[in-house]
C-alpha cells in the first residue's frame, strides 16, 4: 500500500509567522515518529512565496497536487494540515482553497474558522445560545458617535480591554485603565481589523480547555490554567517572550468539581455550536463569584513548546502523534 502524501503548511506572513514555524516543528517531529507518510514540509514565506523545504518554491494547484516547480514535479495531496497562526490559516482563506481544490485537511471548515476568528461574531452566536462570555460592546468605525459609546463603557465598567476584531495571539489588544487614552487605542486597534471589540475586565482565573475528537467521540479535557503577573495581561509579548512570567499548568488546581463540569458542558456546547471539526482550545475567565466566562475560541490552537494544548491530550490519556494518525486516516 503506498504512502499517503501529507502537506504541513506553515509561516503565513502576517504577525504568527514565526510561532506558526515552532509549532511547525513539533508537527513535523510527532508526523515523522509515525513513519507512515511521505510529509512535505512547506513555508509560506513573508514575501508570499511557498518553498518545499527540500526543493525549493512550489505550489498546490487546484487540481489537488502540489507542483514542485524546480523538479517539474506534482504529487497527488492525500492530506493537508494548515499550521497557520492567524490569517491565512485561522481566518478561513486556507480552508477555501482546500474546499476548492478537494483535499482534506486538519481543523476547522472555512466558515467555523471565520466566525470564530471573528471575536465579534463568535459573541453574537454564544448571546443566541446563551452561552455565558464575557460582557461586550464593539465599533464598526471610530466616529464620534461610536467612540461616545466607548466611552459609556469604559465609564460602566472602569476599564475595558480593546481588542481588534479580527486578530489572534493578543495581537491588536490594549487594557485601557486610564480613559484619556482609550481613544488613541481603538484608532490604533482600527488598523488592524475592520470591527473593533470592547470587552468588561474579569477579575479572576483564566482558563483553558482543549476539544477534540478521538476515535468518533468529542472529547473535553479538564482546564488548564494560565497565571499572568498581577500587572499584565497574556499579551503577544507575555506568550513568547523569553522573559515571560507567565506560568501554566496542564490541570488548574482548586477547582470545585461541578465548575469543572459545567466548563466542560459549555466548552463542548460551542464547538458543537460554531460546527468546528477535530480541535480546538476554548479559553475561559473563572470569575471571583465562580461565574465561568467564555473569552474566546482557537480553532487552531498553537503547538510550541509553552503551549498547553498538546500536553492537555496527553495528561488525558491520549497521544497527539495517534491523534493525528487518526485524523489523517479519517477516522
Amino acid at each position: 500500500m503506498e504512502k499517503k502524501n501529507i502537506v504541513l503548511l506553515c509561516g503565513g506572513g502576517f504577525s504568527e509567522h514565526d510561532i506558526s514555524l515552532v509549532s511547525a516543528a513539533f508537527l513535523k517531529d510527532q508526523l515523522s515518529s509515525l513513519k507512515t507518510y511521505n510529509l512535505f514540509f512547506v513555508e509560506i514565506t513573508k514575501e508570499g512565496q511557498w518553498i518545499h523545504e527540500e526543493t525549493g518554491p512550489c505550489e498546490i494547484g487546484l487540481n489537488g497536487k502540489l507542483r514542485l516547480l524546480k523538479e517539474n514535479k506534482e504529487v497527488p495531496v492525500d492530506y493537508t494540515i494548515p499550521c497557520l497562526h492567524g490569517p491565512p490559516g485561522e481566518n478561513g482563506d486556507i480552508q477555501s482553497f482546500f474546499e476548492l481544490a478537494n483535499i482534506s485537511y486538519l481543523g476547522a471548515g472555512p466558515e467555523a474558522s471565520q466566525n470564530c476568528f471573528n471575536k465579534i461574531s463568535t459573541k453574537l452566536w454564544f448571546n443566541a445560545h446563551s452561552i455565558p462570555n464575557t460582557p461586550f460592546v464593539f465599533l464598526k468605525d471610530s466616529s464620534k458617535k461610536q467612540i461616545e459609546s466607548a466611552h459609556d463603557a469604559f465609564d460602566q465598567w472602569g476599564s475595558v480591554y480593546v481588542k481588534a476584531s479580527s486578530q489572534g495571539s493578543s495581537i491588536g489588544c490594549y487594557f485601557v485603565k486610564d480613559k484619556k487614552d482609550l481613544e488613541n487605542k481603538i484608532k490604533e486597534a482600527f488598523k488592524l481589523s475592520p470591527y473593533v471589540l470592547l470587552e468588561k475586565p474579569i477579575v479572576g482565573r483564566e482558563l483553558e480547555i482543549s476539544v477534540y475528537e478521538w476515535e468518533g467521540k468529542l472529547i473535553a479535557t479538564d482546564p488548564a490554567e494560565i497565571e499572568t503577573p498581577s500587572s499584565s495581561f497574556y499579551s503577544f509579548e507575555e506568550k513568547y517572550s523569553q522573559d515571560s512570567k507567565t506560568e501554566t499548568h496542564i490541570k488548574a488546581r482548586n477547582i470545585d468539581d461541578e465548575i469543572k463540569k459545567k466548563m466542560k458542558e459549555t466548552a463542548l456546547k460551542a464547538f458543537t455550536l460554531l460546527k468546528i471539526k477535530d480541535l480546538a482550545r476554548v479559553d475561559f475567565f473563572l470569575s471571583k463569584d465562580k461565574e465561568i466566562y467564555i473569552n474566546e475560541i482557537n480553532t487552531f490552537p498553537g503547538m510550541t513548546p509553552i503551549s498547553l494544548f498538546p500536553k492537555m491530550m496527553e495528561a488525558n490519556g491520549h497521544s497527539f502523534s495517534k491523534f493525528l494518525k487518526q485524523k489523517i486516516d479519517g477516522r
